[in-house]
């Protein structure tokens, strides 16, 4: 089985960040003074706008990793209008780029801005302040010297919290040891933690796995999880939202005894935790894999076994060997093959963000 992705080296996956859009220039107060020209008026000009803080889905991205020990994010100001009616220059946008799947909290109003779940989307969550307005702008037949300016405008400033849920294909989950991490290792380019105790994975790990010509999907290796993940037991808890994102699961049982559990208790143990975090989670489409074929000598009394304790089909499969490895991802793309595709979105969506109040805060979508 061919390869693609590698896997990611460190993973941050939640930050707290301010962000600060540019202010405006104030406009000018000067009055023109040429040869020739007597009576010189007005022309001071508008001050520049600020710029706009915009989030960036960028392509090959995979983690919050920039954001670490970088807590504020300001835009350019705009320059001060000048004389001779010469307008000041504009701030430059921030453009922060993110990884696909990033959701954009306001931290003060624990509301969702957006949600940036596919790539090449972006949104706007500070806007620019505007210039003011120069002397020039006030000349009236009444008032043909006036000396005065506008003040440029506060650009708008927010407290976020940025989370990542991974965006795959497939999800691996399973108890720790279920040979997540192995499988991943034989069908992509993926190389994450191996060891024969538990929790060898601690951060998530994506791969791109070639199935065939133009034929591939991106498959996640998710923490194990236990007993009691939805309520933050063990690793589970912190990486249940990234199955969320994955389209189908694929559950991995393992023939060896799970301490007293057989693979039937451990397979109920993980589709219980499932359901506790998320209902629509425990709803998504699911192909149950035993693992570690070659640990017995005839797997089939065991295959039977579990599938008659579980009610539903179960595929056999070997990492080590390889056995089962290609039916298994067969399996895998029959049954994306047949799943609805979800509306694509526009290679760049510019999203309304909650508006601010002059005093910074927002009012509720």
């Amino acid at each position: 089985m061919a390869a693609g992705s590698g896997a990611i080296s460190m993973f941050i996956d939640e930050a707290d960040i301010h962000v600060k859009a540019g202010d405006g220039g104030n406009g000018a107060v000067t009055f023109r003074r040429e040869a020739g020209v007597p009576r010189g008026g007005p022309s001071g000009g508008d001050g520049g706008d600020g710029g706009s803080v915009i989030f960036f889905a960028r392509p090959g991205l995979d983690t919050l990793l920039d954001f670490r020990g970088h807590h504020h994010w300001l835009a350019e100001n705009g320059q001060p209008g000048r004389s001779k009616d010469m307008a000041g220059a504009a701030g430059n946008d921030l453009v922060i780029d993110v990884p696909s799947g990033t959701l954009i909290f306001d931290k003060a109003l624990g509301i969702l801005i957006k949600d940036l779940n596919r790539p090449g989307m972006r949104v706007v969550v500070a806007r620019s302040g505007k210039g003011g307005r120069g002397n020039a702008r006030f000349a009236s037949s009444t008032n043909q010297t006036p000396r005065y300016a506008e003040p440029g405008l506060a650009g708008e400033e927010r407290f976020l919290r940025l989370e990542l849920k991974l965006i795959a294909d497939v999800g691996l989950v399973g108890l720790p040891n279920a040979g997540k991490s192995t499988l991943l290792s034989r069908l992509s380019a993926a190389r994450p933690k191996i060891a024969d105790y538990p929790f060898t994975t601690l951060d998530p790990t994506l791969g791109i796995v070639e199935a065939g010509p133009e034929r591939r999907f991106v498959m996640a290796d998710l923490p194990g999880l236990i007993e009691g993940a939805h309520k933050g037991v063990g690793l589970g808890d912190e990486f249940l939202r990234h199955v969320e994102r994955t389209r189908i699961l694929v559950h991995l049982v393992s023939v060896e005894p799970h301490g007293h559990q057989t693979p039937a208790d451990a397979y109920r143990t993980i589709r219980a935790e499932l359901a506790a975090y998320s209902t629509q989670l425990a709803e998504k489409s699911e192909i149950v894999v035993l693992t570690k074929a070659d640990l017995l000598p005839d797997t089939g009394p065991a295959q039977r076994d579990f599938a008659e304790a579980i009610g539903r089909p179960v595929l056999v499969i070997s990492s080590v060997t390889g056995t089962g490895l290609n039916r298994l991802a067969s399996a895998i793309l029959d049954l994306l093959d047949r799943l609805p595709t979800e509306p694509s979105a526009p290679a760049a969506e510019e999203a309304r963000p909650v508006p601010l109040a002059p005093n910074g805060k927002g009012d509720p979508l």
